[in-house]
């Protein structure tokens, strides 16, 4: 075997042992403190008593939806980075956080939505039409949907719907003060009917950005080779976007805007494993729930007994990795 794959498996390895310590952290931590072992029995033998209870019921559900959300969008911003050829990418730059916030203040606001569980369709829907109307924009004119107009298109987007959800919260006291809930960005207090709902997208978006791995590295070395060897490079932006905007509106709709993990994670990866997504893409899909998870944990201690939201603390954390990984080498797309 290789050097440098035995050490691309390793690191693999490493990131899989690191989610593990993540989730019995994710667990065991928080303002009641559960011993591990307590946390072992609680999962695997049941139990009645008042720690299996908060086990089971309470931190299962965070844990899960954490790793999910995690998964989501790290591997959309590794997406996004290949397909648009931009390092600064991530899940909001096709406007698709942006969509999903106006998707759930349009529920709040006008249809009488007051659920977290009825937030996450309209979410998801709000997500999906932002994604399709800035490859619509972009797709015009000359040459198409390019890497370049994708962004133009997502940040015009993005300042467009920002300027419309604040118009309507600012006009409507109850909407804001539902939506700044949601809008914080957090994991806690969602249940297994939220894991239920958004899992089969996620499941969905992780395989699809694992089928187009091969042709996000075509696209890396420019739209012309990538054509030359053989791939249609159209199908492949829209293929990705559609991955990209599933995943990211499944996990923005079940635990609201999270920054910085979809831009940060994809670049730890490629620092870690290389630019070949096959390598990428796994590596990512753990290391995100990482972060999400090592941010909540650290978002319940930090000052006991409230909790920093977990979207504060993902900038927090992932803020110096990427300060010190811009200044120690090139920061590459894909």
């Amino acid at each position: 075997m290789a050097r440098p794959t035995r050490r691309r498996i390793a690191w693999l390895v490493g990131c899989a042992v690191m989610l593990l310590i993540a989730v019995l952290l994710s667990l065991a931590v928080g303002s009641r403190q559960i011993a591990p072992g307590e946390v072992v029995q609680a999962l695997l033998h049941g139990g009645t008593t008042d720690d299996a209870q908060v086990v089971r019921a309470l931190r299962v559900p965070r844990t899960v939806i954490g790793v999910l959300a995690g998964a989501a969008l790290a591997v959309a911003g590794t997406v996004m980075q290949g397909i648009t050829r931009n390092p600064i990418a991530e899940p909001g730059i096709l406007g698709v956080s942006q969509g999903a916030s106006v998707g759930v203040v349009c529920a709040i606001a006008f249809l009488g939505v007051h659920t977290l569980t009825g937030y996450v369709w309209f979410a998801f829907v709000g997500a999906a039409v932002a994604s399709v109307a800035v490859y619509a924009v972009a797709a015009g004119g000359y040459r198409g949907a390019s890497p370049v107009k994708l962004a133009l298109a997502g940040a015009a987007m993005n300042a467009f719907l920002a300027s419309v959800v604040s118009g309507i919260v600012t006009t409507d006291a109850h909407a804001l003060d539902e939506f700044r809930f949601w809008q914080v960005g957090s994991i806690s207090g969602r249940g297994s009917d939220v894991i239920g709902q958004i899992w089969p997208f996620v499941a969905a978006g992780l395989l699809l950005a694992a089928v187009l791995a091969r042709g996000l590295d075509a696209l890396a070395l420019g739209d012309d080779a990538a054509k030359g060897l053989g791939h249609n490079v159209a199908l492949l932006r829209v293929l990705g976007a559609v991955g990209a905007t599933v995943l990211t509106g499944a996990a923005v709709a079940a635990v609201g805007p999270i920054a910085f993990t979809g831009l940060a994670v994809p670049h730890i990866a490629r620092a870690l494993v290389g630019a070949a997504h096959r390598w990428v893409l796994p590596v990512a899909a753990l290391l995100g729930p990482v972060m999400i998870l090592a941010s909540d944990v650290l978002g319940r201690i930090v000052f006991p007994p409230s909790e920093v939201p977990v979207a504060v603390m993902t900038a927090l954390l992932g803020v110096p990795f990427l300060i010190a990984l811009v200044r120690r080498r090139t920061v590459v797309a894909a």
